[in-house]
């Protein structure tokens, strides 16, 4: 169900398919959610259904507006300036850009690692292709403002986070507002930040998912599991914050490059520096990850060390998700 209303919604032209191909998606991932039967699962889940169900509906009032305003159901051809700010709200709520933000965090806290990582990848699908076709009639100023806030929201909330897939989410929302201050411009560098954030947080999660960590303090633990997963960790993690010779570093270039042509230097440098932000959490995560060793004051059971091969998937995602910049 997810592929096919992921499919539907990418391949739609027309409105009600793109809005028939979303609500697809979000009944298929509520099981995905709560399927722990825990509390805390059943509420994330509920959260989600909430704020989707919000979404498409705005969504769909919009294009609707947009058809008895110019009686046209083409996607592309979004012309009505309200529909056009009701549908960058209803977006912004689907991806969870500030100031719709609040659903995500508890969300992925509140999912399994694996659903987590469809929840911040193949979930945003959907509603990124939606934003890369409409990008060219959306308001720019509101877009660079959504997306400056969203950089200064996901860098300062993720600071004082101890639970990892909090600090995901709100690295993944710091992301988005890399993606959203570039797309009424070059929708393509969109594109493109958004596929290398999809393979980087595939290799993190998939790695978290490997040595079972949830908990800054479990994992300082984890290094004895696994030592060169963790050491690889170590690079994908600075790849996520974009530090220059890893693949990370390609989006943010081309995006401040692409900001300069298009005279918005002070935009590309508030942006550069509310990254750092960034940079400090995952930096957290990378030294608890490989570089506290023993003796440290944590009261965890130590871990054994697997002999198990390393999954070929997590091999090939870390390598491309630190390489691809220097080859």
């Amino acid at each position: 169900s997810l592929v096919l209303g992921t499919g539907i919604t990418i391949s739609s032209n027309h409105w009600i398919m793109a809005w028939a191909g979303l609500e697809i998606n979000t009944l298929a991932i509520l099981p995905l959610i709560a399927q722990s039967h825990h509390p805390r699962a059943i509420e994330a889940a509920t959260k989600y259904f909430l704020t989707q169900a919000a979404a498409s509906t705005l969504m769909l009032f919009s294009s609707m507006t947009n058809a008895w305003y110019t009686g046209q159901w083409d996607i592309a051809q979004l012309t009505h300036p309200t529909s056009c700010l009701i549908l960058t709200s209803a977006i912004a709520m689907k991806l969870g850009l500030v100031p719709f933000h609040f659903w995500f965090p508890e969300v992925l806290q509140g999912s399994p690692l694996t659903t987590g990582l469809l929840l911040s990848t193949i979930m945003k699908f959907p509603p990124m292709t939606l934003f890369y076709m409409t990008s060219h009639s959306l308001n720019p100023t509101l877009l660079a403002c959504m997306a400056i806030s969203s950089a200064a929201l996901g860098g300062w909330m993720g600071l004082n986070q101890t639970q990892i897939r909090k600090i995901l989410a709100f690295s993944s929302i710091a992301h988005l507002g890399w993606m959203t201050i570039i797309i009424a411009y070059n929708p393509k560098l969109t594109l493109l930040n958004f596929y290398l954030y999809i393979l980087m947080t595939a290799a993190t999660f998939l790695t978290l998912n490997t040595i079972k960590a949830t908990k800054l303090s479990t994992l300082m633990t984890t290094w004895t599991k696994a030592p060169s997963l963790n050491a690889m960790l170590l690079l994908t993690l600075l790849s996520l914050a974009g530090l220059p010779p890893l693949t990370g570093f390609i989006p943010k270039w081309l995006i401040i490059q692409e900001l300069t042509k298009q005279d918005m230097a002070p935009m590309a440098t508030m942006i550069s520096l509310l990254s750092l932000l960034g940079l400090f959490f995952y930096l957290r995560l990378a030294y608890c990850a490989t570089i506290t060793l023993p003796p440290h004051t944590t009261n965890h059971m130590k871990q054994w060390h697997t002999n198990k091969p390393t999954n070929t998937s997590i091999a090939i995602l870390t390598t491309v998700s630190t390489l691809l910049l220097p080859i």
